[in-house]
């Protein structure tokens, strides 16, 4: 029988006393309530009442094992039986949120505690919803699978589910849930949504706005008054964003900050909705004041610990212009910044004004508080399932005992996110001292190899087949390795490398390479096999230079009748080395947003072998996102390349340069155009150059999927550069998939000429956008 509902009949049967009901613990969904049932004993009776436990068992546990419930009854053997520590134990065992139900009982002596438990979410459903939808919904959803069903917890994630909805523009959402029991005591849980209607806003009104138009300043708004076919890129759709609107007169009174107007207020946004029509009207109040010009630059150190002209180098804001919040942000970055680097790790730079409000101008004064220097106390890295810790340590600029540096922690993010083997890099700070920091590297793994398959048909190579298996960290250790097969009616070309870019995780890298390449020319069919071995160093975080050994042997068959210089086809052999250059600023592998690469290299044929030739190659690209100037994550690309054969005393036809294709321009066949003989055979040539312009703009920003806008325009030649000029232009798909980034292109040529091979789509698994 149960105490707290029990009878203790036999306890006190020589006394005649029978208590039938004493109060027992309930929970319920607003938390712990002692629930009085019934009591048929007068409270002198309870207090005489007492029996020494001589054992305890728990009945019904398997989220938590017999040893912890003891520790969190606090109840033992051998004690007086003690109701209100029983009472206590109880509301123990409910605070772990495991059980829906707790009763205890006495037999013989033995404490016995059954345990109810709920049932454990085994799956959780959307009912319609994608997986990009779905992993928004989880973020904030309070639980997740393996966790105990809670009925609150599952109301306050029906509120989260709404609040991410109306967060789209949806308003009126229901969203019900249903529960469905599974073996074991699991359950299913699935949400069902009822989405709402958008509402749209019909019409934003601004009241006080003279001095700046109302397009101007509310350019920054998220919300924005309904244009006529708002539903085109450009234009606005009007779609009310209620998430945003607390923000939107901030956003407001930020432009009129941008045009030096300190004085502007902006009332809070006065949303009226009908939800008959599902529009809005959306109003703002404004007082603009004057302008304000600044009369006077000063930096002021609370403590001197940097040359004050050094502050003062490279600051946006100048005297005699008009104030701009804008500029002032970027000034307190770069003063933060330059402190920072001497160790000054919790520098503050607070602005202040001294504002004559007659003339209308203003003195700022930045206030410079560095605090004590810190050093590092330790790195810990995590996120890296796959990668070892050697491989993110070394790319780390930062090290236990050093002093901090800012210039140091972003150079460590942008290291490690160009290697390729990142998809997100964060590094927080946390104050374990007041000189003393810890810093915590949180990297997310991105798919680092990839097996790409790929074909195509041209109206020369006829069916094509392409086919690679390509790791740059192989097992996580930042090896990589290469294999790849291309197959057509015209070529047969085999490729496998390897390459460990941090030796010993140092500044010294070598890899290798072989392969086996076949041509079928109209003219002839070209064979060459060899191998080629590289090594380099890394001279800064950016600059690294190296050589390149390369053998191979070069057989010419099935020449033609027509062919006019049957010597250039002799059957030889190349020797050759190339020192190279290469340098590497930018802020990420796949897409960067920021930053500069340039490498250069020049390559000597003639350390014995046949051929005898010296050949430059250098290409450069330039990054530039613009999310800071406009809010939106366009990205600006420019690429050349510029190759020049300087000495070409003897040099086999596929050594020479030849245009066409991703690597130069796109619309064309890969290596397509040149000079050609009489007979419209390519010859090879001696000069090419090649340049793009691209314009890179999200897509789909959940599925990390871009589009970008490119044209192309390159020359080659021999005798002069632009003997032969082509150009193209098209569209691109960028995406980081799971299988690495994938970018399919659709180009058209823009000047084709008589006799070109053109190729209007192409694709590319695991290259660089």
């Amino acid at each position: 029988m149960a105490l707290f509902e029990c009878c203790f009949y036999r306890l006190f049967k020589t006394k005649k006393v029978k208590i039938y009901e004493i109060p027992k613990y309930k929970h319920n969904a607003k938390g712990f309530k002692l629930k009085k049932i019934s009591a048929l004993m007068a409270a002198a009776s309870i207090a005489s009442y007492a029996f020494t436990i001589q054992d305890i068992r728990y009945d019904g546990l398997s989220r938590i094992s017999p040893m912890i419930a003891e520790e969190l009854s606090g109840v033992r053997k051998g004690e007086v039986f003690n109701y209100d520590k029983v009472g206590k134990s109880i509301l123990n065992f409910y605070s772990q949120g495991y059980f829906e139900d707790i009763w205890v009982e006495e037999k013989d002596g033995v404490l016995i505690y059954h345990f109810k438990e709920k049932p454990v979410v085994a799956k959780i459903e959307f009912a319609g919803y994608s997986d990009t939808e779905v992993e928004k919904f989880m973020s904030d959803l309070g639980f997740k699978k393996g966790d105990s069903y809670d009925d609150e917890k599952i109301e306050k994630s029906k509120k989260s589910v709404i609040k991410h909805i109306e967060a789209d523009g949806y308003f009126n959402t229901v969203v019900e849930v249903d529960k469905k029991d599974l073996n074991d005591g699991a359950v299913e849980v699935t949400y069902v949504i009822n989405k709402g209607e958008k509402i749209y806003i019909d019409k934003l009104t601004t009241v006080g706005n003279k001095k700046l138009k109302q397009g101007k300043i509310l350019h920054q708004a998220a919300n924005q008054e309904r244009e006529f076919m708002g539903w085109m890129w450009g234009r606005n759709d009007g779609k009310l964003k209620l998430e945003e609107l607390p923000y939107d007169s901030a956003r407001i009174k930020d432009v009129y900050m941008q045009n030096g107007y300190l004085d502007a207020t902006v009332s809070d946004a006065f949303l009226k909705a009908d939800f008959n029509t599902y529009t809005a009207t959306l109003d703002y109040k404004i007082f603009e004041g004057e302008p304000y010009t600044i009369s006077d630059i000063k930096i002021e150190q609370k403590e001197s610990v940097i040359d004050e002209k050094l502050l003062f180098e490279g600051l946006k804001l100048k005297k005699g212009e008009v104030f701009n919040v804008e500029k002032l942000r970027k000034d307190i970055d770069a003063i933060k910044n330059k402190v920072a680097d001497k160790g000054y790790a919790f520098t503050r730079v607070t602005p202040d004004f001294i504002k004559d409000e007659k003339t209308h101008t203003t003195s700022v004064v930045f206030v410079v508080e560095p605090g004590q220097k810190v050093y590092i106390n330790n790195v810990y890295i995590s996120g890296n399932t796959r990668t070892l810790d050697n491989v993110v340590r070394r790319e780390v600029f930062l090290a236990p005992g050093d002093l901090y540096s800012l210039t140091d922690m972003t150079d460590s993010k942008n290291a490690l996110k160009r290697t390729g083997y990142f998809e997100d890099v964060t590094i927080d700070e946390k104050r374990v001292s007041a000189d003393k920091m810890d810093l915590l590297v949180k990297v997310k793994e991105a798919p680092t190899g990839n097996v790409m398959v790929g074909g195509g048909y041209g109206s020369y190579d006829g069916l094509i087949f392409n086919a690679g298996i390509n790791d740059k960290n192989v097992f996580g250790s930042g090896l990589s390795l290469g294999f790849n097969a291309e197959l057509s009616g015209k070529q047969n070309n085999f490729d496998i490398s390897l390459t460990n870019p941090r030796l010993r995780d140092g500044k010294y890298s070598l890899g290798g390479d072989i392969f086996s390449r076949k041509y079928i020319a109209y003219d002839y069919t070209e064979k060459s096999t060899g191998i080629s071995v590289t090594s380099g160093r890394q001279l800064t975080r950016y600059l690294s230079a190296g050589a390149s050994y390369q053998y191979a042997t070069i057989k010419y068959s099935e020449l033609s009748s027509n062919i006019t210089r049957p010597e250039d086809f002799d059957s030889t052999t190349k020797s050759s080395v190339t020192p190279f250059l290469s340098f590497d600023n930018t802020d990420d592998y796949y897409v960067p947003r920021r930053g500069v690469t340039a490498s250069t290299s020049l390559e000597y044929a003639g350390l014995g072998g046949k051929e005898k030739y010296a050949k430059s190659f250098s290409r450069v690209g330039y990054f530039y996102g613009f999310d800071d100037l406009i809010n939106y994550d366009a990205i600006f690309r420019y690429k050349a390349r510029l190759g020049w054969i300087l000495n070409d005393q003897r040099i086999a036809r596929g050594s020479k340069f030849y245009m066409g294709g991703l690597s130069s321009v796109r619309g064309y066949q890969s290596s397509s155009i040149g000079t050609k003989d009489a007979n419209n055979y390519l010859l090879g040539d001696t000069k090419t150059f090649s340049n793009s312009v691209e314009l890179s703009m999200p897509l789909i920003e959940a599925a990390k999927m871009r589009y970008s806008l490119f044209y192309d325009y390159g020359m080659i030649g021999t005798s002069s550069l632009n003997e032969n000029t082509r150009a193209g232009y098209g569209i691109a798909l960028e995406w980081i998939s799971p299988l690495g980034p994938i970018q399919i292109i659709y180009a058209k040529p823009l000047n084709e000429k008589t006799g070109d091979k053109t190729s209007n789509i192409e694709f590319t698994i695991g290259s660089r956008f």
